[in-house]
């Protein structure tokens, strides 16, 4: 995963570079939920122990982060930040119904994500019974390359930066099926786009098979993508396609109306 300091342009007098490099910090916390030393998160975040001690104590001092004797970890203060930003988003406000139908119509579950740099981002999600082994929740971050909804999030990138996006994926295989030649993927990609959806066959874990079409806004980019995940003895792909597909389509043509109506 990359951290922001790590995915803007390069600093211009626009740019405010102490505030890049504090995101990186926060990111690299999130990533060690038991806490880091100063230390290690000079060496993580390629600061020196002054510059990281720094950071760090801005953290806490604005609540974003704890402190516990050489330890430093996040605050519940950054998850309400980002609980009120999902909570005041309208449109998944608007979309939850349609999202909540679909998941109880094939009794699975039903999320929705944005693209962020190389990631996904889930932004909603509605739960089914049926326990996955991949926890996943509002705020997880999946690697796109491998996921239904990257997928569909990469397809709606701009032609020219589809071979960017693949290569900077850089997948390293995580089950046998994972499919990692850039090209491959490139290509697979592409054929998202002009399938309208994505189907993703055990490349994330084993036992795991997810379907997902895109959210377009009025001018018809994507901005968002919807799926649904179900364990691999539940449906074929054969029937994702068959029976879930078309539930998720008729999902997004009535969240797509927010766009309309807005």
């Amino acid at each position: 995963m990359n951290t922001y300091s790590e995915s803007i342009a390069p600093e211009t007098r626009d740019l405010v570079g102490s505030l890049g490099k504090g995101l990186g910090v926060m990111e690299i916390l999130a990533a060690h939920p038991d806490g880091m030393t100063l230390t290690e998160m000079a060496e993580a975040a390629s600061l020196t122990r002054a510059g990281a001690r720094r950071f760090l104590l801005t953290l806490v001092a604005s609540g974003y982060a704890l402190q516990d004797g050489r330890t430093f970890r996040l605050s519940p203060r950054l998850l309400t930040v980002a609980r009120t930003w999902v909570g005041g988003s309208s449109l998944w406000t608007f979309a939850e119904p349609f999202m909540r139908e679909v998941s109880e119509q094939v009794h699975e579950s039903c999320s929705a994500a944005v693209l962020s740099d190389l990631d996904v981002v889930y932004v909603a999600r509605v739960g089914a019974t049926r326990i996955l082994s991949v926890a996943v929740h509002v705020g997880t971050r999946l690697p796109a390359w491998c996921t239904s909804m990257g997928r569909v999030l990469a397809a709606g990138l701009p032609e020219t930066e589809i071979d960017v996006f693949a290569q900077r994926s850089a997948p390293g295989p995580l089950t046998p099926k994972s499919l990692t030649d850039p090209a491959a993927l490139a290509a697979m990609i592409r054929k998202t786009r002009a399938e309208g959806y994505a189907l993703v066959d055990e490349e994330l874990e084993l036992g795991l098979r997810s379907i997902a079409v895109p959210i377009r806004d009025r001018a018809g980019k994507t901005v968002a993508a919807i799926n649904v995940s179900t364990q691999a003895v539940r449906f074929t792909a054969v029937e994702m396609r068959r029976e879930i597909l078309p539930r998720l389509k008729r999902a997004v043509e009535r969240i797509e109306d927010y766009f309309v109506v807005q």
